[in-house]
């Protein structure tokens, strides 16, 4: 999944772009369908004899749970990563929500995590704690740490995050990258 491998830079271009997938979503992805359509099953075709309202609650439960875990898991089955000169951007899923907009100029400097994992975050998705910052959290392995100047801290799952780390240290000092 990598377009260059480690030990050897990356092209410099105007845009460094980056993603991460995460195949294991489909299956929860699926999972959420099969509730969403046992939801609807339920509803058009019911042989309750208790009352409406245990066939109500199963059916809005059956169907709120399917879109939350098909939607949840949809948006979070890759990540996207766009290096630019001025901004970074990071986009989630197929229609790119959530999204985040830093520019350059807010962040203090660029690390390289080479073992970022759900299991340290609290889970897929974008994540928040108190002690460790923010974070796109889409697969685990290698990521990226983004320290803002305000003191908060930015976390993103990407591959070849070594290179993306690369461009971003050279757009933060740009003396460095006019010598190429």
């Amino acid at each position: 999944m990598r377009d260059h491998p480690h030990g050897k830079p990356a092209p410099y271009t105007d845009v460094w772009i980056g993603r991460a997938t995460n195949r294991i979503q489909w299956l929860l992805a699926l999972i959420g369908a099969a509730c969403l359509a046992l939801g609807i099953t339920l509803a058009v075709d019911s042989a309750w004899t208790t009352g409406i309202a245990p066939l109500a609650m199963a059916v809005v439960g059956c169907i709120a749970a399917g879109l939350l875990v098909l939607f949840g898991t949809l948006a979070f089955v890759h990540v996207a990563l766009r290096v630019d000169e001025d901004h970074l951007e990071v986009r989630c899923g197929h229609i790119g929500v959530p999204r985040r907009r830093i520019p350059l100029s807010q962040v203090a400097g660029a690390e390289f995590a080479p073992h970022v994992t759900p299991r340290h975050w609290g889970g897929w998705g974008y994540r928040w704690r108190p002690e460790k910052g923010t974070a796109v959290v889409v697969r685990r392995g290698e990521g990226i740490v983004l320290r803002l100047w305000d003191g908060h801290t930015f976390t993103v799952t990407v591959d070849d995050a070594e290179a993306a780390v690369r461009v971003i240290r050279d757009r933060l000092h740009p003396h460095r990258g006019a010598a190429r």
